[in-house]
């Protein structure tokens, strides 16, 4: 499917805009969005818990599961593609309680985090899995803004003009994966 078949949205995403959303459907993303990994999201959720301050405003926002390479010169970013979901899955019915709109990375979640969504009216998206580099080209400001200890996984802020999703569990919990093993 082409660019000009997919339904382009500008960030953030309200819950109004992602509860119209099908498993399956493509979306260019356009705007704001955070990238973390394993080590943030730790970090984040022990905020949660410690009722303490949150480096970014999770509410109506995307936290791309992401190390991104250092860019090389005259880049704005080096690879960025996704990581695998299932990791963050500990942790992510806690963000999306906390107002995370979305998440995005790569492969299945687990029926935790599926019930999650559709309680909290949330959906994960994926991204191609092997094209970091291609990725990198939607990206066109990145800044690492929080947990700047963490190297790669620290969190970084990107703005992005048509960065390819897929939606894989929509707000309703229907998924791509089902059936999967």
């Amino acid at each position: 499917m082409g660019f000009c078949s997919m339904k382009r949205i500008h960030l953030p995403l309200t819950k109004e805009v992602r509860s119209g959303f099908r498993a399956g459907e493509e979306l260019l993303l356009c705007g704001r969005f955070y990238t973390a990994r394993d080590m943030a999201h730790k970090r984040l959720y022990q905020a949660i818990r410690l009722k303490k301050f949150l480096p970014i405003d999770l509410t109506d926002n995307i936290l791309y599961y992401c190390g991104p390479t250092p860019a090389p010169p005259g880049t704005v970013i080096g690879a960025c593609g996704p990581t695998t979901s299932k990791r963050m899955d500990q942790f992510t019915p806690f963000l999306l309680k906390a107002g995370l709109a979305a998440s995005i990375g790569k492969g299945q979640r687990s029926e935790v985090v599926i019930q999650a969504i559709r309680r909290y009216g949330c959906v994960y998206l994926t991204a191609v899995g092997g094209a970091g580099a291609y990725l990198s080209e939607r990206v066109k400001k990145a800044e690492r803004i929080a947990y700047k200890d963490l190297g790669p996984e620290a969190i970084y802020e990107l703005y992005v003009e048509d960065f390819p999703v897929t939606v894989a569990i929509d707000a309703c919990g229907h998924s791509l994966f089902k059936g999967c093993k």
